[in-house]
């Protein structure tokens, strides 16, 4: 599901070309511990290694690295979340230190670099709005089509931060929300969109087209705006709201559609051919 919830945001780093995921939990980056083994041991069997070297820190000096983790639930090459052991910078430089590996060293100094980016983030958030502009930017998007996208992340956050507050509670929750505000949007559900425009990992909206993009908006900005006129409360209530914030912008949607002559769903991506990257454009 994208952009579910910004307290807890799943993002992909890169450490030597192999993959980390890590997690945005409560303002702070935590690592999947099993990637990181695997970047620097280039084990065939990381959970196995994982396994086996806890046993050898227990037994050896009496420490239980567990300690230093947390589970939270990460995708996985299925696209399904499973409960994976994951630590924040200080956990993962111990267990790291258990790790016999020339790659370690290294390792920390990346580590703490990307440990320090996200606490700048935290102080000046405008940083990360900048970031994320540059990564757009080197990925080959234009000017255009990146303004719609930051502003439409910014009004993600804002009813996001609706839902928290008016009683949404996991990550269950903010799917079944965003869920109603697409189909109600654009006729299906995020899982069914990117299954369309022939998407797995990838974020479904930087996969839109700029009409996608204004009308998922504005099906997010009306349901924020319901929420707080109505003051909802609960999540049956905020779900009706969704479908109705989405119903606003799925009758703008097909108004337009009736005029164009075409439908607005696409399965246009911005991964296949340069044609597809000129839709975006």
């Amino acid at each position: 599901m994208d952009e579910i919830n910004p307290i807890e945001t799943t993002k992909i780093a890169l450490f030597k070309g192999k993959k980390i995921r890590r997690k945005l939990h409560n303002n702070e980056w935590l690592f999947s511990v099993v990637d990181i083994v695997e970047a620097l041991t280039d084990s065939a069997n990381p959970n196995d290694y994982w396994y086996r070297m806890k046993v050898r820190v227990k037994d050896d000096e009496k420490i239980e690295l567990s300690t230093f983790c947390r589970q939270l639930k990460l995708p996985a090459s299925d696209g399904k979340n499973y409960e994976t052991d994951c630590a924040n910078t200080e956990g993962m430089f111990r267990i790291v230190q258990s790790i016999p590996s020339p790659k370690a060293e290294p390792f920390k100094r990346w580590l703490a670099k990307v440990g320090y980016e996200r606490m700048q983030e935290i102080e000046n958030p405008e940083l990360a709005t900048k970031r994320t502009r540059m990564l757009y930017k080197l990925k080959g998007y234009s000017e255009d089509w990146i303004e719609k996208r930051m502003r439409g992340i910014a009004i993600r956050e804002e009813l996001t931060d609706e839902w928290e507050k008016r009683g949404a509670k996991n990550m269950r929750d903010y799917e079944i929300l965003t869920g109603e505000i697409s189909k109600a949007t654009f006729g299906v559900t995020p899982s069914e969109y990117k299954k369309l425009k022939g998407l797995k990992r990838e974020n479904l909206r930087d996969h839109m087209d700029d009409f996608e993009l204004i009308f998922n908006m504005l099906g997010e900005r009306a349901t924020t705006e319901i929420h707080r006129t109505e003051n909802s409360k609960g999540v049956v209530k905020l779900k009706a709201d969704a479908k109705a914030g989405g119903d606003i912008a799925g009758g703008a949607r097909k108004n337009l559609e009736k005029r164009l002559g075409r439908p607005i769903v696409s399965k246009k991506n911005f991964l296949k051919n340069p044609e597809d990257k000129k839709r975006l454009k």
